[in-house]
């Protein structure tokens, strides 16, 4: 079973390569964990550093809002496709 590590901790561990500029593989074995774990981090870090460890389960607040966004579209679409059939059913009713 995999280690699992808190943002806390994988912030402090990014921090720490970026202060030192030392090479990953020594701050990963002073900390205990993987050297790609490490580099992984470092990446998530480097894409977004505003929120780059949201936690399980979380979204960071860009992906959240697109999600809310699609969800909104989705239901849009079909409240339009309600309508079209209502309308087209009482045009055929008129004739």
């Amino acid at each position: 079973m995999a280690k699992q590590f808190s943002a806390e901790f994988k912030l402090e561990a990014v921090k720490r390569v970026e202060a030192t500029g030392g090479p990953v593989s020594k701050v990963a074995a002073e900390l205990g964990i993987n050297e790609n774990t490490l580099h992984g981090w470092l990446k998530k870090y480097r894409e977004k550093p505003d929120t780059p460890f949201p936690g399980s389960g979380k979204l960071n607040p860009d992906d959240e809002r697109v999600r809310k966004l699609e969800r909104e579209n989705r239901e849009l679409r079909e409240e339009n496709e309600i309508l079209k059939k209502a309308a087209a059913y009482f045009a055929k009713n008129l004739k």
